[in-house]
């Protein structure tokens, strides 16, 4: 069936700075964890005070928050966890994300006027699963990681136009099942599937042989020994596809990531969606900007065929650091600045906007809060006041590009 909602660009949110950069850059819904219930538990989490903030905040601003109800919590669990769905209901939460049935219960009975999305840990890969969900009382399903776009388009044309499909679109893949995975708590007794997975997918494993104890043994040829370490999936080139398909909302993963990379990814997204809508090729400064944050090797997941694994190394490649977040400026370009890495007058620097392309620009003299000459911004967080190329609104980004051409920066 035709797809008849706005695509929507969903960007991550682990806490207020973040949250506050994927609503300047373009998102129109975020969605964030409580301090409980969620599936990053070592992502950022919002208590009650940050969590009727980001409503206020998201919603004064015509953006939408889901929360992510999503762990396979115990009875004792599930008996705290009503209050926890009447303080989400009090706040106006826009949709929660649940995977457990009985969580799906009782969301429905006390946050009535919150959307239920069911997550993508409930692994839905077939229509007949999600008009059950549907049935239940779902609005959404977030589909199982695993689908090809083939297979979403089959979904997409089996169930009605007013169940919506999110899927993800970029960010960090895991090698189990839609997340299902039972080897954290195997090896590190840290469950993943109550939010703590140690994520040993990408350790470094060797060979040992029962009669030859302490002896490691590289396990292929070449040494490549991170078997379980999965690429990062990147679609920024395959967004009218995504469209095409039939997905609703476009999921950008990356609690646990920083304030750069929720500006800089979904900037990148929000220019692809809008492209792909108005029937534009994308431009390639926003293919550029996602190989600008921090990534592991990409690949477009399954959405194609397999992914493949990167089993050489588990680093993440970059090719930008921040240098400083713009606080205020005038209509002349007269910014105060916080500072966020080491640069220097004379450095070239990029400037990112929201809604617009970087522009590069060569570093002026710069000034500390008194007013006195810095030859070196050095101290982290200190203040800083700089002229910049063009009057830039609160929360644009300066960054430097790094000198070194590190591999790994292509999508495979």
């Amino acid at each position: 069936m035709e797809n008849k909602m706005h695509p929507e660009v969903l960007a991550p949110a682990g806490d207020r700075e973040k949250l506050v950069m994927a609503v300047t850059y373009g998102a129109d819904a975020v969605y964030l964890a409580g301090p409980a219930f969620g599936m990053r538990a070592g992502a950022g989490t919002f208590g009650p005070e940050d969590m009727a903030w980001a409503m206020a905040y998201c919603h004064d601003r015509g953006v939408k928050v889901y929360v992510t109800v999503n762990t396979i919590p115990t009875d004792r669990q599930m008996d705290v966890l009503p209050a926890y769905l009447e303080s989400l209901e009090a706040v106006r939460a826009d949709g929660l994300i649940v995977s457990d049935l009985g969580v799906m219960a009782l969301a429905r009975q006390y946050a009535p006027h919150a959307a239920v999305h069911i997550s993508t840990q409930a692994g839905v890969m077939s229509a007949g699963t999600a008009l059950a969900f549907r049935d239940l009382g779902a609005s959404r399903v977030v589909l199982a990681r695993e689908m090809s776009l083939d297979q979403i388009a089959r979904l997409r044309s089996r169930v009605p136009s007013d169940l919506e499909l999110e899927a993800f679109c970029h960010g960090a893949m895991c090698v189990s099942f839609s997340g299902r995975c039972v080897l954290s708590n195997y090896l590190t007794g840290r469950d993943a599937n109550q939010g703590a997975c140690a994520q040993p997918c990408r350790w470094k494993y060797h060979v040992t042989e029962e009669t030859r104890p302490g002896e490691y043994m590289e396990i292929t040829e070449d040494g490549g020994t991170y078997l379980f370490n999965a690429r990062d999936m990147c679609m920024i080139d395959h967004v009218p596809e995504l469209l095409a398909a039939g997905v609703t909302s476009l999921k950008i993963e990356g609690r646990t990531k920083s304030a750069y990379y929720a500006a800089a990814v979904t900037n990148a997204y929000r220019h692809a969606v809008d492209a792909a809508l108005a029937g534009e090729p994308l431009a390639p400064v926003w293919r550029e900007e996602v190989l600008s944050v921090s990534h592991r090797p990409y690949s477009t997941g399954f959405y194609f065929g397999e992914p493949g694994q990167y089993t050489s190394d588990a680093c993440y490649f970059s090719r930008c650091d921040v240098a400083a977040v713009v606080e205020s400026c005038d209509e002349a370009g007269n910014a105060s600045l916080t500072q966020r890495n080491r640069f220097f007058p004379g450095d070239e620097l990029e400037l990112l906007l929201p809604g617009a392309e970087p522009l590069r620009f060569i570093a002026g003299e710069i000034w500390d809060g008194v007013g006195a000459p810095v030859v070196a911004a050095s101290h982290p967080k200190m203040e800083l006041h700089m002229r910049l190329p063009v009057p830039a609104p609160a929360n644009a980004i300066l960054r430097r590009r790094r000198t070194e051409n590190k591999p790994g920066h292509h999508i495979a």
